[in-house]
């Protein structure tokens, strides 16, 4: 375990002194990004304001991170390495996409927005059904009827 964290602290060092292709290098690019963590971690009504607001301890709780790699983002120490940012993007409700552009690990040009993914999808493109979807993700057949149903809760009427 100690060799992982050993690691992790390396690729986030190095990281942070990383000023390839526009990204934020030094304290510059983990400022701005803990304090869009901060104003994102406010707007879902963590504490982080208040000495005994619990906020840190929460976020760490709610994504399943340890309390000091929360500690170590919020006071500008280092950045979360890619699993903890995953985790905090869930529990954020913000896309990955944007953590780490915005952490600075990735530029937009190295994670574009796929058309398809923005509800578009390119001519002559099937659309795979609620029953293939089940069939082929391997629903068992006494689940399937229950998993279309619900599927086709999710999509979009006909004609839209």
């Amino acid at each position: 375990m100690a060799s992982s964290s050993g690691a992790r602290a390396h690729n986030d060092h190095s990281f942070r002194d990383d000023g390839a292709r526009g990204r934020p290098k030094g304290a510059d690019g983990l400022d701005e990004f803990a304090a869009w963590v901060e104003d994102l971690l406010r707007k879902r009504g963590y504490d982080i304001d208040t000495p005994r607001g619990g906020g840190r301890s929460r976020l760490a709780d709610d994504a399943g991170v340890h309390r000091a790699a929360v500690s170590r983002l919020l006071q500008r120490q280092s950045m979360p390495d890619l699993e903890t940012m995953r985790r905090l993007a869930v529990v954020l409700g913000t896309p990955l996409r944007d953590m780490l552009i915005r952490s600075g690990r990735l530029s937009e040009e190295d994670l574009p927005v796929d058309a398809p993914h923005q509800g578009h999808r390119p001519a002559g493109e099937q659309v795979m059904s609620p029953e293939e979807a089940a069939r082929r993700m391997g629903v068992p057949p006494e689940l399937r009827e229950t998993f279309v149903r619900v599927a086709r809760q999710f999509l979009p009427a006909a004609g839209d």
